[in-house]
């Protein structure tokens, strides 16, 4: 977001404050490639998988974003949607593209249902919506816990057993997706040199892409932007404000399960019961650090986020092993950049609102001087 700029604002201070995150993380990731060690070739691959398969979950953030609803943390309901249709398609033992496509068909209304859902429960947390998202999140977890540790194999019919605790009911703590497993890297599989390019994902992410500019040039994409510009004059032209951020946060959900799909199937395996969990802080992190706000987010902002946010996370494990030989350095180092970039994201929010509110009151205090002295 930009702040009202005035003669008292110096341009760089104005340029380091509203890029203040990128820049500090595009430091960090400067400082920790030499040390890591890592060659080339392999941060180059890295990267290129990160970006690849982290992108669509970011992308799914952005549609609220639009809406005036903030940072959607309650994408991780729609994560929860594409586990349970993965549990499925490995129930049921259809492999490839067809077992990817109908883990879609199964977890799309389960994402619609529970998007519909977490909207109407944000609606009712106007100008709240990232911590009611964030508790949201929590308490859907339990449901979901519940529902896969207790639910399947009694009330839901699991066939395969194999995929079933000793006791005969709930998934097991990992759950593998062999059949599945990188059907969309395989694709199309193309090499340049020991470089792999997985021309499957970036196929689908340019779909994406496409969808959310295609989205904001319709009608129902203007009313979004009208939303989330100003509830009144929404409401003043006759568009429906709670509709419309509901079906915001659907949408929203909706192509967070289909990144959820989309990420574990490059991964392979799936810890049943927490790897939901992280998938709301991580994904906006990884947005933040792009240069987002709370108020504007957009595809560059995820593109650079994501490169920046994963390289940091390649290359900080090693480069805490140069540094003080401790290879769990790296491991807190990302939890602490993921928790800290959303702090400081937010804190910074909020002191630019302080200091537009504060320049608009100087001038209408210097209009009414004005008018007072021509009187």
């Amino acid at each position: 977001m930009k702040i009202n700029q005035n003669k008292t604002i110096n341009p760089v201070v104005h340029f380091l404050v509203n890029n203040a995150v990128p820049l500090f993380i595009f430091l960090l990731v400067i400082f920790s490639i030499p040390l890591s060690g890592l060659s080339g070739t392999f941060l180059i691959n890295e990267i290129i998988t990160r970006f690849s398969r982290d992108l669509p979950l970011i992308l799914a953030l952005l549609i609220p974003v639009m809406a005036g609803m903030g940072m959607n943390f309650s994408i991780v309901l729609g994560a929860m949607s594409g586990q349970i249709g993965l549990i499925f398609l490995t129930d049921w033992q259809i492999a490839g593209v067809p077992g990817l496509l109908l883990a879609i068909l199964i977890s799309t209304p389960i994402a619609v249902l529970l998007g519909y859902f977490a909207g109407v429960v944000l609606n009712l947390a106007k100008g709240k919506e990232m911590v009611t998202g964030f508790i949201l999140a929590f308490f859907m977890d339990g449901i979901y816990q519940i529902i896969v540790l207790f639910g399947m194999g009694t009330v839901i019919p699991i066939i395969t057993s194999d995929i079933l605790l000793p006791n005969g009911y709930g998934v097991k703590n990992s759950v593998n997706f062999i059949g599945v497993r990188q059907v969309l890297e395989k694709l199309i599989p193309l090499k340049i040199g020991q470089i792999s390019i997985p021309v499957g994902n970036f196929i689908v992410i340019a779909i994406l892409c496409l969808f959310i500019i295609w989205l904001k040039k319709t009608k129902f994409g203007q009313e979004i932007q009208t939303v989330g510009n100003s509830n009144e004059v929404a409401r003043m032209s006759g568009i429906n404000v709670e509709k419309t951020r509901i079906l915001s946060i659907i949408i929203s959900t909706v192509l967070a399960c289909y990144g959820q799909i989309i990420f574990l199937q490059n991964i392979g395996t799936m810890s049943t019961y927490n790897s939901h969990q992280p998938v709301g802080v991580f994904a906006i992190a990884a947005l933040l650090v792009g240069g987002a706000s709370v108020t504007k987010a957009t595809i560059p902002h995820a593109f650079i986020g994501v490169i920046l946010f994963h390289t940091l996370f390649v290359v900080a494990p090693r480069a805490g092993v140069t540094l003080i030989g401790v290879p769990q350095l790296g491991e807190y180092f990302r939890v602490f950049v993921s928790y800290g970039v959303i702090a400081l994201s937010l804190a910074l929010y909020a002191w630019r609102k302080r200091v537009e509110k504060e320049n608009e009151r100087k001038k209408a205090l210097n209009l009414k001087r004005s008018l007072l002295a021509e009187q």
